[in-house]
């Protein structure tokens, strides 16, 4: 029989072009099977040991040493204590493993028949790892392939011998491919395929990595370091924008990636089912950045709000459209590709609000720093917006404008602070008011309570009917955080629905 079971794995390792490992793993698994099943108890743990020069084998069942509080499967653990008992003396340790030797189970036709299986199934998944280290090791970002099936879930596509999966997320929208169709995709990551440990390669052709890529291989500038695209944003398979930049002063960076008479451009939408794209420049500028983003709408100006992180864009009347795109879609991209949050307005809107802004500055300088009507317009054409500003700003920089003296400076300043005093004391009462349960939402701070409090916002309920431009409004805070907050302050109305 020894002699047999080294002829076997020679044979199978021989023919298949595997280590014989591989078959020895498997035939041990096999034998340590027909062993579990001849004992009727197939949860117990049993190992085969195959020696490798002679083939013969031995059978050990074995159990994990575990400590008393932490037992719970006696078919595959014993404690700590109960191993001591019967071993006196034993120097096995928790987390080891205690053995005791079996009769070896014959080799009979069922076990031959399942040590087959075994080991074909194990020379498969020995040559797909193969194939897929050999495809990762050629480091290829673009990949083409040909559609070998298409599938519910997504599109299998054959590169060489690697079957790679194109899931349905990462296909372009109202895209269709047919068994025989070349397809070009990014790869994009290896999955492991349920418990099996079996891995898939995963590509896609939404990713914006893919419009980069495709640029780069129409554009031997951007190889050669001349030119390089700096952000990309993308709505798969209608439209996309790339920010582009020169590092040689000789290049034109738009027309280097357009080509002459679009040809480079026009060969990269080819590819991504017609998705249309704008090359604009990218500027280290945030304003001028944003402004060559917008393309090709007409910017007349911008205001940025670092601490929002946010960008006010007026435009003219008849570039309000263009500016926004259809569905939103060209201020989309644009914020993506920017990184800022954009509001578009027209010259009328952004006078409204501006008038709207100054009317409330006003208010509380006239309410809080108690000066006539004269003086607050001329802190407001200073500059002034808030009453730190007057509270907090040199006392010099008051003092150079015209007509303030000494007196009226360190008035002001004192009027300033005593009003945010003030102010920050009426701010925690309000807190005060403000319920149990909207306190301990996740997601929400003590700034962003006192904020909401101050609006008058003071119940899960009142938060929760809010709508997140409102409450980006009301706190400052980014368009993420404020759909977290919502969707958590409903949260119990979908489990009382439920």
């Amino acid at each position: 029989m020894s002699r047999e079971m080294l002829l076997l794995a020679e044979a199978l390792a021989s023919e298949k072009n595997v280590d014989p490992e591989v078959v020895f793993n498997a035939l041990e698994f096999a034998l340590s099977t027909a062993a579990k099943k001849k004992s009727g108890r197939e949860h117990m743990d049993v190992r085969v040991e195959i020696n490798r020069d002679t083939g013969e084998y031995k059978t050990f069942r074995r159990w994990m040493i575990v400590a008393d509080e932490d037992y719970t499967y006696p078919d595959v653990e014993k404690t700590i204590e109960e191993i001591q008992e019967e071993i006196p003396g034993t120097a096995i340790q928790i987390g080891e493993y205690y053995e005791e030797q079996l009769e070896n189970e014959g080799f009979g036709r069922q076990a031959a028949q399942t040590a087959k299986q075994i080991i074909l199934q194990r020379i498969r998944d020995a040559e797909r790892e193969q194939i897929l280290e050999e495809f990762l090791a050629r480091k290829e970002d673009i990949v083409m392939g040909i559609v070998k099936r298409v599938e519910r879930h997504g599109t299998i596509i054959e590169i060489g011998r690697l079957d790679a999966l194109l899931p349905r997320d990462q296909m372009i929208p109202r895209e269709n491919f047919r068994n025989g169709d070349r397809v070009r995709a990014l790869f994009l990551r290896v999955d492991e395929i349920g418990s099996s440990g079996r891995k898939q390669v995963i590509l896609s052709r939404t990713s914006r990595d893919f419009l980069v890529k495709l640029f780069a291989m129409e554009v031997p500038e951007i190889e050669d370091g001349l030119l390089e695209i700096k952000e990309a944003s993308r709505d798969p398979g209608h439209r996309a924008k790339i920010a582009v930049k020169a590092n040689d002063q000789r290049i034109d960076p738009q027309g280097t990636c357009i080509g002459v008479r679009g040809s480079r451009v026009n060969a990269v939408t080819n590819e991504l089912a017609g998705e249309r794209i704008d090359v604009v420049l990218w500027s280290p500028e945030t304003a001028q950045f944003v402004i060559n983003a917008l393309s090709p709408a007409e910017v007349t100006r911008i205001l940025i709000d670092e601490d929002k992180h946010a960008v006010d864009v007026v435009v003219a009347e008849d570039q309000l459209a263009p500016a926004i795109g259809r569905g939103g879609q060209n201020v989309r991209l644009a914020a993506d590709l920017t990184g800022w949050q954009l509001n578009i307005m027209t010259v009328a809107e952004a006078e409204e609000r501006n008038a709207a802004e100054d009317e409330a500055i006003r208010r509380l300088f006239t309410e809080h720093l108690n000066v006539d009507e004269e003086t607050v317009e001329v802190l407001l054409q200073e500059g002034f917006a808030t009453l730190e500003e007057v509270a907090y700003v040199p006392a010099a920089e008051l003092l150079e404008i015209e007509g303030f003296d000494e007196a009226i400076v360190e008035a002001l300043r004192n009027r300033a602070r005593d009003a945010i005093l003030t102010l920050a004391i009426a701010s925690e009462e309000k807190l005060d008011d403000i319920d149990e349960d909207m306190r301990n939402l996740e997601g929400i701070d003590q700034e962003m309570l006192r904020d909401l409090a101050q609006a008058g916002i003071t119940t899960r309920d009142e938060l929760a009917e809010l709508a997140v431009d409102e409450l980006i409004e009301i706190t400052g805070v980014s368009e993420e955080e404020a759909k977290q907050v919502i969707m958590a302050a409903r949260e119990h109305w979908f489990a009382e629905e439920n």
